[in-house]
């Protein structure tokens, strides 16, 4: 039986994406450096309702969205989930991608989780309604807080995904060059073939306070023009994701059918195909 492992676009086996919260003024400094290094990030951001007036639309739209840059959900008031009542945690997820969307004028279907999200539950509170009210309100993905993802794996739960590390973390040097040196060719154990995420999170503000915007310049520096590697935002991969699993095959496995709106990669036993938009092909 032959292996089939998901690639990114470009036959790529590695991505990389960047979270940031809270939509404080650093998040403009920190967006231009990403620019300058070519990495994508996803911006989450508090309501105006409770930090006041933070990014007008143009800026939005000149800083962020016009580079390629995500606009994510982080609660009208950042306030846990995991310590709400549903209408009161639907309030808060709703009110926020409603400015966000008149803002940005486009659709948001991302978020961080506020506070402790759902890594800390009392008041009665529990996962199952905080999922089912995330995905009522068309919210697709959520990232959580709470240990490292250095295996790199992309989550079985999009609505618990763990991110690799915060910028901060002592080991994420440590991490980076063991992403860097996966090793996905055909000569490896099938298993160990599939495709991996390097996910880093913080708040640009505490560059300012732990007067490190050097640290920062320094991990885009070892990830930039690596030809192995997906620079996305987080929608982007969720997206891409979601198109991948849609894909139909027959019966016996050697002809699929892309459904999707996106080109799709394949490594098939160490080889690579692409499949296009309504395309059916041979493996």
């Amino acid at each position: 039986m032959r292996t089939i492992m998901m690639r990114y676009p470009g036959g790529k086996g590695k991505a990389v994406t960047f979270s940031y919260d809270d939509g404080v003024p650093q998040d403009k400094r920190l967006a231009e450096i990403f620019d300058r290094y070519g990495m994508k990030g996803t911006f989450n951001l508090n309501c105006e309702k409770m930090r006041g007036q933070n990014f007008t639309k143009e800026e939005i739209q000149e800083i962020f969205l016009s580079k390629g840059h995500e606009i994510a959900v982080h609660g009208a008031f950042h306030r846990p989930n995991g310590h709400l009542r549903p209408i009161e945690g639907i309030r808060d997820v709703l009110d926020c991608r409603v400015e966000l969307e008149e803002k940005c004028d486009m659709i948001i279907r991302g978020m961080a989780y506020p506070d402790t999200g759902i890594g800390i539950f009392g008041n009665f509170g529990d996962y199952s309604s905080v999922k089912q009210y995330l995905t009522e309100l068309d919210i697709a993905y959520a990232r959580t807080l709470g240990g490292d993802n250095n295996t790199f794996l992309l989550p079985s739960d999009f609505h618990a995904w763990m991110p690799t590390a915060h910028h901060n973390n002592s080991k994420l040097s440590e991490y980076i060059e063991e992403f860097l040196q996966i090793d996905l060719s055909p000569k490896m154990y099938h298993a160990k073939r599939m495709p991996r995420l390097l996910y880093i999170w913080g708040h640009s503000y505490e560059f300012d306070r732990d007067n490190n915007w050097k640290l920062i310049e320094e991990i885009c520096g070892k990830l930039t023009n690596n030809n192995e590697i997906w620079y996305a935002t987080n929608i982007e991969i969720y997206d891409y994701v979601q198109a991948y699993q849609s894909l139909r095959y027959s019966a016996d496995g050697h002809m699929v059918c892309n459904p999707t709106l996106f080109t799709i990669w394949l490594d098939v036993d160490g080889k690579l195909y692409s499949i296009k938009s309504g395309d059916t092909i041979r493996i």
